[in-house]
């Protein structure tokens, strides 16, 4: 943590956003019980002129409620006493989500980010046609694995940022909101906004915050261009980022407009980070 902290004070950056993935950068098990240790995370981070923004658990929100279809794929995301039991990974995935609510609060934040996960993404785009109930059971049973865990942040005074991301159930505004329905319209429920994402669904991602802004809790700066191909769509996922229409770049390579994203931003008084999150074909 030492070393990435100084790199990142070194680019001017002012805050970090905290993933609990990897022990070696950040131990979840001692967050979630030990004050000293929070004062010792936090300590490292003042030293170099930083703070933490928010905790990450976009992998154990996407484990909380990956589709069994996906089955030994998810893997991937969980610790080797879990792999190739689903029981043992949506445990391990409470478990990750509960101890993040608790540390959240020995380390003073009040905002969260995660993943929705995707009980019924595999049925986005489907044929034959879904049948009637699938998509509304898909998200009570979403909201039911998630009202405890959002039960938890809201007893520790955080709201939950939910990326809406392609490969998660909440990935665009009407499945936000049929998510929010679902879980009761618990306060604590709040949106990751990601202009790239949007983009790339071809939304209007500055208006979206118009209509979306008192949820918007957190924000990753990711740019994203759109190169129209007389042989590929948004449907693109078979080939190689290189080739695909809808390409991830460097914020300012990009078609983002950052200056219409703040400008809303500040509009309605965001009181967030912005946080750089880079990927790049």
């Amino acid at each position: 943590l030492d070393t990435i902290a100084a790199w990142a004070a070194g680019k001017g950056f002012k805050a970090v956003q905290m993933p609990i993935f990897n022990s070696a950068i950040f131990d979840i098990d001692r967050a979630a019980t030990s004050d000293a240790y929070c004062d010792e995370v936090n300590g490292v981070l003042a030293s170099h002129g930083l703070v933490i923004s928010e905790l990450s658990t976009h992998r154990a929100g996407h484990v909380l409620c990956a589709h069994p279809i996906y089955g030994e794929i998810i893997d991937v995301f969980v610790p080797a006493q879990a792999r190739g039991n689903p029981k043992a990974r949506m445990d391990w995935a409470v478990d990750q989500l509960m101890k993040a609510a608790r540390a959240t609060k020995r380390l003073g934040l009040t905002r969260h980010v995660t993943m929705s996960g995707g009980l019924a993404w595999p049925f986005l785009y489907a044929y034959p046609p879904r049948p009637d109930g699938l998509i509304e059971e898909a998200f009570a049973e979403l909201a039911r694995r998630w009202r405890p865990i959002l039960d938890a942040f809201d007893a520790v005074g955080a709201s939950v940022g939910y990326e809406l991301h392609p490969g998660e159930d909440v990935h665009d505004g009407p499945s936000f909101e049929r998510f929010l329905a679902a879980t009761g319209n618990h306060d604590r429920v709040a949106i990751l906004y990601d202009p790239s994402h949007l983009f790339l669904q071809h939304i209007d991602y500055a208006g979206f915050i118009d209509i979306y802004h008192q949820r918007i809790n957190s924000f990753h700066v990711k740019d994203a261009e759109w190169n129209a191909s007389p042989r590929t769509g948004v449907y693109a996922g078979f080939v190689s980022w290189t080739e695909r229409a809808g390409r991830f770049r460097s914020p300012g390579d990009g078609d983002i407009d950052f200056g219409a994203v703040f400008s809303k931003l500040t509009e309605y008084n965001f009181s967030g980070w912005a946080s750089l999150e880079w990927e790049c074909c």
